[in-house]
C-alpha cells in the first residue's frame, strides 16, 4: 500500500465508523424517546381550566419568568383548545402568550399539538409542538406534560401548591420515564 495514501485511508475509515457512529447514537436516541409512555387516555372537558405550573425543565420561552405561572385552557367550539399561558415578570409586569391545541388521535388520546405562532402560518407541521400529558391523578389534580424526546417537562395542580408526599410519587413515575428530577426548576406560586 502506498504510504502516502495509508494515513488518509486510515482516517477516512475512523471518520466514517464515527460518523456510522453518530448515526446509530441519533437513533437509538430517537427510539427511546419514541417509548415516552403517555396516559391511557384524557378526558379533556376535566383537564380544561388553569393550571398551577410547580415545577418545569428550563427552556427559553419562560426564560424572564420569575413565578406566578399559569395555564389555562378553554374547548372551542370546533373541539380544538385555547391555551393561554401567564407568569409574572422580574418587573412586576405579565407575559401572556396565547396558542391554539389540538388533539392528536382518537377522542380520549393523550397527545394533543400546541401552536403559539400565528394562525396564518398553522399550515406549516413545524410550528405545531408535541404536547403529551404523560402523567395524572384519577381526580385530575396533578399532571405532567412532556413531548416525545423529554427536552421539556411540566408538573402542572390546579392549586398553587401541592402536598409533598403527592410529588414525591410524581418524581418517582417520571424518573421511571427517563426523566432527571434534579433539572427540574420550581416555580414560585406565593
Amino acid at each position: 500500500m502506498n504510504r502516502r495514501l495509508a494515513p488518509a485511508l486510515v482516517k477516512g475509515t475512523m471518520l466514517a465508523s464515527a460518523a456510522l457512529l453518530g448515526m446509530k447514537a441519533y437513533a437509538a436516541g430517537k427510539a427511546a424517546a419514541s417509548d415516552l409512555a403517555t396516559v391511557s387516555r384524557l378526558d379533556l372537558p376535566r383537564y380544561m381550566g388553569t393550571w398551577y405550573e410547580i415545577a418545569r425543565y428550563p427552556n427559553r420561552f419562560e426564560r424572564k419568568c420569575a413565578g406566578f405561572t399559569t395555564a389555562t385552557y378553554t374547548a372551542l367550539p370546533d373541539g380544538r383548545v385555547k391555551v393561554e399561558n401567564r407568569c409574572r415578570l422580574e418587573d412586576g409586569g405579565t407575559n401572556v402568550a396565547e396558542a391554539i391545541a389540538r388533539r392528536v388521535g382518537p377522542a380520549g388520546s393523550p397527545r394533543l399539538k400546541v401552536r403559539f405562532a400565528p394562525a396564518l402560518l398553522s399550515f406549516i407541521p413545524a410550528v405545531w409542538a408535541d404536547y403529551w400529558v404523560i402523567d395524572i391523578d384519577r381526580d385530575y389534580q396533578l399532571a405532567a406534560v412532556s413531548e416525545p424526546g423529554r427536552d421539556y417537562l411540566w408538573i402542572l395542580a390546579r392549586t398553587p401548591t401541592v402536598e409533598k408526599a403527592a410529588l414525591d410519587a410524581l418524581l418517582a413515575r417520571l424518573s421511571g420515564q427517563g426523566f432527571d428530577p434534579r433539572r427540574l426548576l420550581y416555580t414560585r406560586q406565593e
